[in-house]
């Protein structure tokens, strides 16, 4: 093989290795996340799909099922969504940190959050269920962007970011 041609190959080839790795690293925590979180989900997160949509004040966190007609899923999902808005609420923020781990971006901030500085509404969505949360306090905002981007990275294929994608049925946020 020529000079160039090897040299040519052995660069690319090292180009591609890291992303692999990344990707690869990537896919063992989303597997790692999935298991976890079906210990804390009653839903299955194969059948459904999170959508993480940002705001100025917080954001919207709705889980939807893949399946419109599966109302199992449907009733599973909110009813996840409702005790875990109460839980939040009171500053219990443990199903996710038992899911993606206690040092996930954003968490330890949400959980310091005195009590009304974060308000967390829950409302039945076609298909599913949604969570909006809201804070005046602007590092509270950013805490919860980054606990949003985290669960999209967790969560891989099963999630989307609700400003790049819109499930086909459903309106935007």
């Amino acid at each position: 093989m020529k000079p160039v041609i090897l040299f040519t190959t052995l660069i690319v080839m090292a180009a591609l290795n890291s992303p692999l790795e990344s990707f690869a690293a990537d896919a063992e925590r989303q597997a790692e996340v999935a298991q976890r979180g079906a210990e804390v989900m009653p839903f299955s997160l194969k059948a459904t799909t999170h959508i993480f949509t940002k705001s100025d004040v917080g954001g919207s966190q709705r889980v939807i099922a893949k399946n419109p007609s599966d109302d199992v899923q449907i009733r599973l999902i909110r009813t996840h969504l409702r005790e875990i808005q109460t839980q939040f609420q009171r500053g219990d923020f443990s199903g996710p940190a038992r899911t993606h781990g206690a040092d996930m971006p954003g968490l330890a901030q949400l959980r310091a959050a005195k009590p009304g500085q974060i308000s967390i509404t829950y409302q039945d969505i076609t298909g599913g269920g949604e969570l909006t949360y809201r804070s005046d306090d602007p590092k509270l905002v950013s805490s919860l962007r980054a606990w949003f981007d985290a669960q999209l990275s967790d969560h891989g294929a099963d999630a989307m970011d609700g400003h790049m994608h819109h499930h086909a049925d459903m309106p935007p946020p």
